[in-house]
């Protein structure tokens, strides 16, 4: 029997291209996508998936607020019969790999995975596996060996919106102002308020003080 799998992502071109892969792969079958939250939980309910691919921020609330509404399937043989998550993200931020995992999420792998490797992880998940890209299965170990301070980084980061926080991690990373505008779409004007009201959360004075920041948290 195929492992019937939902596609959420909030692009719809993205979900085209995983939609196409996993249709060369042998033994999935894709029985719906979705594009957010609602419209995540509706398919959840309908399609009955084993394994959810879900993208880390969607309109709504984001993954976790999926998991959060439709409770992941539990590891235990006698456990709830929910859906196995797989996040399936371009960000790999150690802040939305831990909180993804502690959603309820199984596993976590970047958008640069293959068609086969991506076919694998969700057998691998829907057998009762983990997965992670290779990198990001070091910031889950530090998690939970107190080497992130998790709580730390969710109150921190709880300060920001999701719009400061995309803006925080590319100007951490060295991008200038108008090469933020350009990645998301945005004027330079509304990246400089974004940074302006960032720094002014978190307490800091420069990008280079933000850098340092986002660094000590494994953030970027």
């Amino acid at each position: 029997m195929a492992v019937k799998v939902l596609v959420v992502d909030d692009h719809a071109m993205f979900r085209t291209g995983v939609r196409a892969e996993l249709a060369a792969q042998p033994g999935i079958e894709v029985v719906a996508d979705a594009e957010d939250v609602d419209s995540a939980v509706a398919a959840i309910m309908t399609h009955h998936p084993e394994v959810v691919l879900l993208d880390v921020h969607l309109p709504g609330g984001g993954g976790v607020e999926v998991m959060r509404r439709m409770p992941p399937r539990r590891s235990d043989a006698t456990g709830a019969p929910g859906p196995a998550y797989l996040a399936l993200s371009v960000s790999d931020a150690a802040e939305d790999v831990i909180g993804t995992i502690r959603g309820g999420a199984r596993g976590y792998v970047t958008k640069t995975i293959t068609g086969p490797e991506l076919a694998g992880a969700i057998e691998r998940i829907n057998g009762g596996d983990a997965v992670f890209s290779p990198r990001l299965a070091g910031f889950v170990l530090d998690a939970f060996s107190g080497v992130i301070e998790v709580a730390a980084i969710d109150e921190d980061l709880d300060r920001l919106t999701e719009r400061e926080r995309e803006v925080m991690r590319l100007i951490a990373r060295g991008y200038s102002y108008k090469e933020v505008a350009k990645e998301l779409f945005i004027s330079i004007k509304t990246v400089e308020t974004h940074m302006s009201n960032v720094l002014k959360k978190l307490q800091l004075s420069s990008r280079h003080e933000l850098t340092r920041w986002a660094n000590d948290r494994r953030l970027l």
